[in-house]
């Protein structure tokens, strides 16, 4: 009991915000964390958070899960099912992490396969899009570092989510992981997600999700408003930014109703999977 109360009174001292019945009265407000902004102010505010954690972003990401994030992506990766030629958008993947995963199945594929099978193929494209420069600056670096500087099949774009400048029926697969919860619009993300996709392309999400088991939820929560600001402070020198992701966590939709809104898009086949009892779900559908 004792847990509980600590639990709630953490979360309730950080709700300093209008109820959330009443958010959406204002057709210009939307969430920033648990505050209420203007829609046209948010996308400054997340630019802020990812420019401050930039630098720290991965090791970060190391930290707050244990290591969990790698195998995550990896199974995200996986049910990607990536292959030779497909051409591909992973968006708000500014450090790189998933694109160099997928390239690292591709070419794993192509090692495995024998020669010739794979020449009617076109050439691979991965283009790693985000908003924020700083993001994309880490990704470059660590490609690099990876030796992967002069790789032709990484293409580097700085874009927004809601407005791509990609084409219609353009890209075989596309992934956006811990990343749209940061959006303006998630309608207007998934809308453009669906455009881009060709016919048969496969729609892949991953994202901290909603905790329902009560016990666990209670843990999570203390390890979240309690443990994950106080990190960020001591390693990133930022605490605000990491209370801003945790409180951004508890505003995204849950489970059920995230692929209601990718459904209501016009994907099919849609699922979700949880994993870590639904810290983390990745969502799937197909562009039919």
């Amino acid at each position: 009991m004792a847990m509980r109360r600590s639990v709630a009174t953490l979360i309730r001292n950080f709700r300093n915000v209008v109820p959330r019945s009443d958010l959406f009265l204002h057709s210009h407000a939307t969430s920033f964390g648990f505050k209420e902004v203007r829609e046209e102010e948010k996308s400054k505010l997340v630019g802020n958070v990812f420019s401050s954690v930039a630098s720290s972003y991965d090791i970060m990401n190391d930290l707050m899960s244990g290591g969990l994030h790698r195998l995550w992506k990896h199974r995200l990766v996986s049910k990607l099912h990536p292959f030779p030629g497909m051409k591909h958008l992973d968006v708000a993947g500014g450090t790189g992490d998933v694109a160099f995963r997928i390239l690292e199945s591709i070419k794993s594929v192509r090692y495995r396969d024998v020669q010739g099978v794979l020449d009617g193929f076109g050439e691979t494209q991965i283009y790693v899009c985000d908003i924020n420069p700083n993001m994309l600056s880490v990704g470059k670096n660590r490609a690099i570092e990876k030796g992967l500087g002069d790789e032709q099949s990484l293409v580097w774009i700085e874009g927004d989510a809601e407005a791509l400048s990609f084409n219609d029926l353009s890209m075989d697969g596309y992934t956006i992981a811990f990343g749209i919860r940061n959006v303006t619009h998630m309608e207007k993300a998934l809308a453009e997600a669906y455009r881009v996709l060709k016919r048969g392309g496969r729609f892949l999400c991953l994202e901290l999700s909603h905790v329902e088991a009560p016990l666990f939820k209670q843990i999570y929560d203390y390890y979240s408003f309690a443990v994950i600001p106080a990190m960020g402070e001591l390693v990133a020198g930022d605490r605000e930014s990491y209370q801003y992701l945790v409180e951004s966590i508890r505003r995204f939709p849950n489970q059920e109703t995230f692929a209601q809104m990718m459904a209501d898009t016009g994907f099919e086949k849609v699922e979700y999977e949880n994993l870590v009892g639904g810290v983390v779900a990745i969502h799937s559908g197909v562009k039919l």
